[in-house]
């Protein structure tokens, strides 16, 4: 019952191991154990007072040393050929340390003579790798030690028995009085190696409770320290062979199938089932791509080098069996498994498996979810490929996106994008119906600052960068794609976070040119009055300088950073060789995307975005400015020329108060405009040296820094 009980606490509890048995531990004579506890129960039976007589033999009281050597020569082969399969003669005794198991001894009567107890001293290490090798295969047996041990021990088995065979024809040599222990040393010895480096394994097996691909790595690395001995190395290579076989079919049906059929926990891929695929469009970290199926500890030496491989191949064939494709590997290719050896074979398999799957899922992904084309559509819309659609949405949402975010109805912003998309050239696209919007609670550059893997801990350690009081949908308002599995393991919630990012500075630069265009228009349309001694026309190379600065930030984003990358992306995946570089090119697209567009670049950023602040508030204050500038009723109309002289003394007197007002409006206005000047050209001034000194280490702001100091020089 304490075995049971210990088998039982033994058995980890994730793991459905059939319970071995209750006659296998309640009663022992069924397994080889209880010829070793003879002499036990024998002295069980002397403390009750029982007789010995019947555990015993005749002359069992009289010391070996009484007989004549010949005699005793005989009396010794007959007690070595019991104690070669593991059971005490009447003269050789077996002794165990106490609390130690494997270690077993075999011990002589003091009374024989010195050669004879020599000699069967020599031949008692083949008996003790017996008794280990035995008690191995009867206690690994079970269940809960898993199919490599179960192979293991059923090769050792089939090991005993040929060795039990030499056994009892020794003993028949000896019955016919053909077999001397000089004989018997002789039939022994070529054992003696390969016994003891068994006997080695199980021990060491034995004492670290090794399992799966700790047996293998043991059996392998016990087999190259042999690497001298011809004999014992074959044989251990074979019992490696063997305990591998159960290994290299879990192996097999993950190649070739993707499926883990690893009933005790001993494969070296481990499955999260807890991971689910349709994480992947919420979850940010695409846990389910990474960690679904991963590497354990403890993968074969002879599979260490491939391991990775072989984890991506039955990852794709999942992915295959969960779109409903069936795969099937071609039969005429030599897949089998169930060995491996010096000739690496089972790498030639393995490596065709792995182009199989690949070559599947990628065909699979680009030809019938069409990835190229989702792309696409994402770049047309999140990165403002097209942006017909943009300008007809900004013009009939203008009012909601106005709004504080607390004020902002999403559905209404929702139907008014639908409403673009189906009245623009987007409605030609069959993919528009899964864009859809969403407004952030965060301002650009408070959500950098706490995405930690985009490495932007200058937004949020700057004590410097302040939320906004209240900020409106302006700039909180993002797009997003709905993405279908199995696409979504490329376009994941990661990705399309990066996405957002983008396009929310992108649409934020394009609302601010929208309002400086607007101002222009103000400024062109009162270019027919006599504006002079008005502060208009400074007003007007102010708001030029302004454009430009947007327009060249705009040109740099789309036609220096956002085209020639996505140009360079596409261009990698069509020579892609599998999804996993289809996902490191996006994401490198990404990363480059977003690092280039500034985004991250704090000080730069930090900065720009305050000359778009300016440019706003100028903008807002345009028309104010203006009208500030020029009498609205300048000029009467009147339809009688004759009232002219009755109204002459009246108009002149009205005249002389309004030009005092309008010279302190004029002052104001042109204060105001130096005040926005000067803040810009500072800005712009810091903005410089900071772009010249970054170019140096980021070419790409090369071109960016001479349109910006090409303003500069301009004023």
């Amino acid at each position: 019952m304490q075995a049971r009980e210990k088998l039982q606490m033994e058995t980890p509890p994730s793991l459905s191991c059939p319970s071995t048995p209750r006659w296998n531990v309640e009663r022992p004579f069924l397994t080889g154990r209880f010829l070793q506890e003879t002499k036990g129960i024998s002295r069980l039976a002397d403390t009750k007072g029982l007789s010995l007589d019947s555990f015993s033999s005749p002359g069992m009281d009289k010391a070996i040393g009484c007989y004549d050597t010949a005699v005793q020569e005989l009396i010794v082969i007959d007690d070595l050929m019991s104690a070669l399969i593991g059971i005490e003669g009447r003269y050789i005794s077996i002794k165990s340390v106490h609390g130690m198991e494997d270690c077993i001894t075999f011990q002589v009567d003091a009374s024989m003579d010195l050669a004879l107890q020599e000699l069967a001293k020599r031949v008692f290490p083949l008996c003790e790798s017996y008794l280990l090798i035995d008690q191995f295969v009867e206690s690994r047996s079970q269940f809960k030690n898993g199919v490599v041990n179960h192979a293991f021990a059923a090769a050792l088995r089939a090991l005993l028995l040929d060795y039990q065979a030499m056994v009892a024809q020794l003993e028949h040599q000896f019955r016919l009085g053909r077999l001397s222990i000089h004989g018997l040393w002789f039939y022994c010895q070529p054992l003696m190696g390969s016994m003891q480096a068994l006997s080695t394994v199980v021990k060491k097996a034995s004492a670290n409770n090794c399992t799966g691909s700790a047996v293998l790595n043991l059996l392998q690395s016990q087999s190259k320290a042999m690497a001298g001995d011809n004999a014992v190395r074959s044989l251990l290579e074979k019992m490696t062979q063997c305990a591998s076989k159960a290994y290299l079919g879990i192996l097999e049906r993950w190649i070739y199938e993707g499926v883990i059929d690893d009933p005790y926990g001993e494969f070296f891929i481990a499955e999260n089932k807890c991971l689910h695929k349709d994480s992947l469009a919420q979850d940010y970290d695409a846990k389910y791509w990474r960690q679904r199926y991963s590497l354990k500890e403890g993968i074969p030496g002879f599979l260490a080098n491939i391991a990775g491989t072989i984890l991506t191949t039955g990852k794709y064939l999942n992915v295959m069996r969960e779109c409903g494709h069936n795969v099937q590997v071609p039969s005429s290719e030599n897949s089998k498994l169930m060995s491996f050896g010096s000739n690496h074979q089972y790498l030639e398999c393995i490596k065709a498996a792995y182009n199989f799957a690949s070559s599947e899922l990628l065909n699979l992904i680009k030809e019938k979810y069409d990835l190229m084309g989702k792309l696409r559509s994402i770049k047309h819309y999140l990165l403002l490929d097209q942006g017909d659609f943009l300008v007809h949405f900004m013009d009939i949402a203008r009012d909601e996106l106005t709004k504080k975010l607390e004020e902002i109805s999403v559905e209404k912003l929702q139907s008014l994008l639908d409403l673009a998309l189906r009245t623009t050239a987007a409605a030609a696209d069959p993919c528009h119906e899964d864009l859809t919007c969403c407004v952030e609670r965060t301002s650009l550059l408070k959500t950098l600052g706490t995405l930690k893997d985009l490495e932007t801990r200058a937004f949020s350690d700057d004590n410097g960068t302040e939320e906004p009081m209240s900020i409106t949908g302006l700039e909180t308002f993002a797009l997003s794609y709905k993405v279908q599995w199995p696409l979504s393991i490329v376009i994941s919630r990661k990705a399309l976070t990066k996405y957002q990012l983008i396009f929310r500075f992108l649409f934020h630069c394009k609302h601010v040119d929208r309002q400086l265009c607007g101002a222009w228009q103000v400024h062109q349309g009162v270019r027919a009055l006599n504006l002079r001694g008005t502060a208009i026309p400074r007003s007007a190379l102010l708001c030029r300088s302004m454009l430009k600065f947007i327009n060249s930030l705009l040109h740099y984003l789309t036609f220096e950073v956002l085209e020639p990358n996505w140009h360079m992306m596409c261009n990698k995946m069509q020579n892609a060789k599998s999804i996993d570089e289809v996902i490191q090119y996006h994401d490198s697209f990404l990363d480059k995307c977003l690092k280039e567009c500034l985004l991250l670049l704090p000080e730069l950023l930090k900065k720009v975005e305050k000359l778009k602040l300016l440019c706003l508030q100028y903008a807002a204050a345009t028309q104010w400015l203006i009208s500030s500038c020029i009498d609205i009723p300048k000029v009467e109309e009147v339809s009688d020329a004759s009232l002219m002289s009755d109204k002459s003394k009246q108009w002149r007197s009205r005249s002389l108060s309004l030009a005092l007002n309008k010279t302190t409006q004029n002052i104001t206005v042109t204060e105001s405009i130096l005040k926005f000047e000067r803040e810009f050209n500072a800005e712009l001034q810091n903005l410089g040296p900071i772009l010249s000194s970054n170019s140096q280490a980021e070419p790409y702001l090369t071109h960016l820094a001479q349109w910006i100091l090409g303003i500069r020089n301009d004023q």
